[in-house]
Formats: C-alpha cells, sequence, structure tokens
C-alpha cells in the first residue's frame, strides 16, 4: 500500500511541476484512462498529459490522497488554470479513481460537475447547453481532435 500512496504522490507531484515525461512513466503498458473530454489508452494518455503540460497557463493544482489500497487509490484534486479556448478562468475540482496493476496505474477515472466546468471555461453556450450529452459528446470529439492534431506535430 505504501508503493500505491508514493506512485500516486509521485504522479500528481509530477503533474504539478508540469513534468509529464514523469506522469507518463507512472502508467501501466496497458493502462486506460478516461474523463469526460478523453477516452485513452496506452501511449495516448502520456501524449495528453504532454499536450496538457506544454499548453498549461496560470496552473495551480492542489491534491490530497484520500484513500489508498493494494488494488484502488483515490485522489482528490483541485486544479486552477486559464482554458486556453477562450481564456477565462477555471476552477475544477476532480475526483481520480485509480486502479493499480505491477506496482503502475492501470485505470485511471477522473470525475467532475461537467456543467460547472463548462460554464466556467465556455461561458453562456455552456450554462445552456453544458448538461445535455449532445454538448458533452461535442467538447469530448473537439478534446480527441485537438490530441490527435497535437500527436501530429507535437
Amino acid at each position: 500500500m505504501r508503493e500505491n500512496k508514493e506512485l500516486l504522490e509521485r504522479f500528481y507531484t509530477a503533474f504539478q511541476q508540469f513534468d509529464w515525461q514523469a506522469m507518463a512513466k507512472c502508467y501501466h503498458g496497458e493502462a486506460h484512462f478516461q474523463d469526460p473530454a478523453f477516452d485513452l489508452a496506452g501511449s495516448q494518455i502520456g501524449q495528453m498529459w504532454k499536450m496538457l503540460c506544454l499548453r498549461a497557463k496560470e496552473f495551480d493544482l492542489k491534491f490530497t490522497v484520500t484513500e489508498v489500497g493494494e488494488e484502488r487509490g483515490i485522489v482528490e484534486w483541485e486544479a486552477n488554470y486559464l482554458f486556453s479556448k477562450t481564456g477565462r478562468k477555471v476552477n475544477n475540482k476532480i475526483t481520480a479513481e485509480i486502479l493499480f496493476k505491477d506496482g503502475l496505474i492501470y485505470q485511471h477515472q477522473d470525475s467532475f460537475n461537467f456543467w460547472r466546468w463548462s460554464r466556467q471555461a465556455i461561458g453562456l453556450p455552456a450554462y445552456i447547453l453544458g448538461w445535455t450529452g449532445f454538448f458533452k459528446k461535442a467538447v469530448s470529439s473537439q478534446a480527441m481532435a485537438q490530441l490527435a492534431s497535437f500527436q501530429k506535430t507535437g
């Protein structure tokens, strides 16, 4: 259990320092990551963190490992940043549920209030439509397209 807690602390400390390479090393080769914007596997996960770290503006992250066991960990984390597409300030409170395999992160699911986040990041359109499945899918499609474009150029 101590090793799993150290892994989570190493991962989120690397995130605070924009060290996407150290973050990527925390994942199992067959890992899966999911949040309201991304659904990724394997090396795509490290590429997402690379993109987010390199594009981060006015970024601040706080985290607490709230639960850790042999197979599972929970991290509560809060990020404050400028959303790059709109330049709007965002405060996002996230719960990460993580499963471990071979001493690494195997499954990583970030959950947050999408409507709250979208109203901050996007503004009025999200206030009106941010709670709909259509809007969530559009934001996710755009995020996945940005990652694909980043992978080609980055």
